[in-house]
């Protein structure tokens, strides 16, 4: 039986060691276990419009007016849109301000958009006459 000292059990101690510090160092440098991409809509307004139920009415229009696509783009891929919706929440046409790589994608994300138009007229406490909205659709 070897005891602790010995060259013998300081090799074994030494080898298994290794193998776990390969083990913790080649899993710093992987990837996350890989799973399915999956769409996602994140909605910005302008940092001094602070009404939250608004901003979240705003964002579950469009969520409902979004149609997925049957082409997604690579995974990472993101439109974002731009619109600005005045004082009685009409909106003048939004625009593409990032494409995805895929136009279909970019297509849908703006149709959504357009499709949510018109939104509720903006809070009376915001005294500007209207507010830029950004709309993320990621695909991660």
């Amino acid at each position: 039986m070897a005891r602790i000292g010995d060259p013998g059990e300081r090799s074994v101690i030494g080898r298994l060691t290794i193998a776990a510090l390969v083990g913790l160092t080649a899993g710093l440098f992987t990837s996350a276990p890989l799973r399915a991409a999956a769409p996602q809509l994140h909605v910005y307004f302008a940092s001094d419009f602070t009404d939250a139920a608004y901003q979240k009415q705003t964002y579950q229009k469009v969520a409902a007016a979004w149609k997925r696509p049957a082409g997604n783009p690579k995974p990472g891929g993101k439109a974002v849109i731009i619109g600005v919706i005045q004082k009685d929440g009409s909106m003048p046409p939004p625009t593409l301000h990032l494409a995805s790589g895929s136009d279909e994608w970019d297509a849908a994300a703006l149709d959504a958009v357009k499709g949510a138009a018109p939104f509720g007229p903006l809070p009376k406490g915001y005294t500007r006459p209207s507010v830029e909205v950004h709309f993320h659709f990621e695909y991660l």
